[in-house]
């Protein structure tokens, strides 16, 4: 990491004077790998975490056997998910695992509270335990198990690292970066599958790849189709309620997709011809240094970009209002401060043409 590899995204204020700052890094690219746009270190190297999911996935969605699964649209985005855990969600997981001939004790993601949390407050007012299937990486775990029986493995062995279900993820992933899997650097992630830091800028190159995968092989180009279509088709499903990867999708119809990230990362895969006619796709980027526990950082940040280049409608404008900059306001309702775009950064983005 470098001295650089962070600067000032997003400010808060009370009164005249800024209170806190978001520092992060952003990186924009085309699918050849170009750095079309970055404030702060295009080279840092941190884990992707849950924004890696539409890349995991295409492993198992170009596997010439895969069509035994019939699998449809809103599986494939329940696939790519990290989902809230509502009934709707829950409902084509169970479906989903009936296809590929699994169930809820073969996930080894653990448990935890749903992110919905209406359905969260039912299962404390009811006294039950939340489920796997509630997990919010549950679809990306019920993908790995798909693929780990196309390639005839045991289920149990599907999160090992050293095993051919997660070796084939990693290669697939290292060839949609542009870097060996062999570069990676590795961890446990928090569902306890492998996860992977590379270079931001070969993550955004993904991204972009993903959008216009026209250079890729034919099998590869269906699944990368596969999975922008479900995921710009079923939002929802990707996330859930008052979350920003669902609203920016729903308020931008076709447009493009949206991914977050554990621990302040987050990805953006504009497709082409969004800005204008002949326009090409690109992978967006954003990592905020400090983890972004409360999630405010990363949809101001994005919302900048959006607007400046000039995807955000009017009616998008008032859809994603919540997520926006905007005034900060007291227990009372009394104005206090805002929450808007750091100064340095509006001034670069003002520099750069998409």
């Amino acid at each position: 990491m470098t001295e650089q590899a962070y600067k000032p995204l997003v400010e808060l204020t009370r009164g005249d004077i800024v209170e806190s700052i978001h520092f992060g890094t952003l990186v924009i690219c085309d699918n050849a790998g170009n750095v079309l746009f970055s404030y702060g270190d295009a080279n840092l190297v941190t884990y992707l975490r849950s924004t890696a999911k539409p890349l995991q996935v295409l492993a198992l969605l170009e596997h010439p056997d895969v069509e035994q699964y019939h699998l449809s649209d809103d599986e494939i985005a329940i696939l790519c998910a990290s989902h809230s855990g509502t009934d709707e969600h829950v409902a084509v997981l169970k479906r989903l695992q009936r296809k590929i001939g699994v169930d809820v004790t073969d996930l080894q993601c653990g448990t935890h509270l749903p992110f919905d949390h209406l359905t969260a407050n039912r299962i404390i007012r009811e006294g039950t335990q939340p489920s796997s299937l509630q997990h919010n990486c549950s679809g990306k775990h019920s993908g790995m198990l798909a693929l780990a029986r196309l390639l005839v493995e045991p289920k149990a062995d599907y999160l090992l690292p050293d095993q051919p279900v997660q070796q084939l993820i990693l290669r697939t992933c290292g060839e949609m970066f542009g870097i060996p899997a062999s570069d990676f650097k590795m961890g446990i992630d928090g569902c306890s599958a492998p996860v992977f830091a590379v270079p931001m800028r070969n993550a955004a190159r993904a991204y972009a790849l993903l959008c216009q995968p026209e250079q890729l092989s034919d099998r590869r180009k269906q699944a990368c189709r596969q999975v922008t279509h479900a995921m710009m088709t079923y939002p929802f499903l990707v996330a859930g309620p008052e979350r920003f990867d669902t609203a920016v999708m729903q308020a931008l119809p076709g447009k493009l997709i949206a991914k977050t990230g554990a621990e302040g990362y987050f990805g953006l895969g504009i497709m082409p011809d969004a800005l204008h006619p002949g326009s090409p796709a690109m992978g967006i980027m954003v990592k905020i240094s400090d983890g972004d526990l409360k999630e405010r950082a990363r949809p101001v940040t994005c919302m900048a970009i959006l607007r400046h280049m000039g995807l955000i409608t009017p009616d998008g404008e008032k859809q994603l209002q919540t997520f926006d900059a905007g005034s900060i306001a007291n227990w009372r309702n009394i104005p206090v401060g805002e929450i808007r775009p750091s100064a340095p950064l509006v001034e670069v983005l003002r520099s750069w043409k998409p």
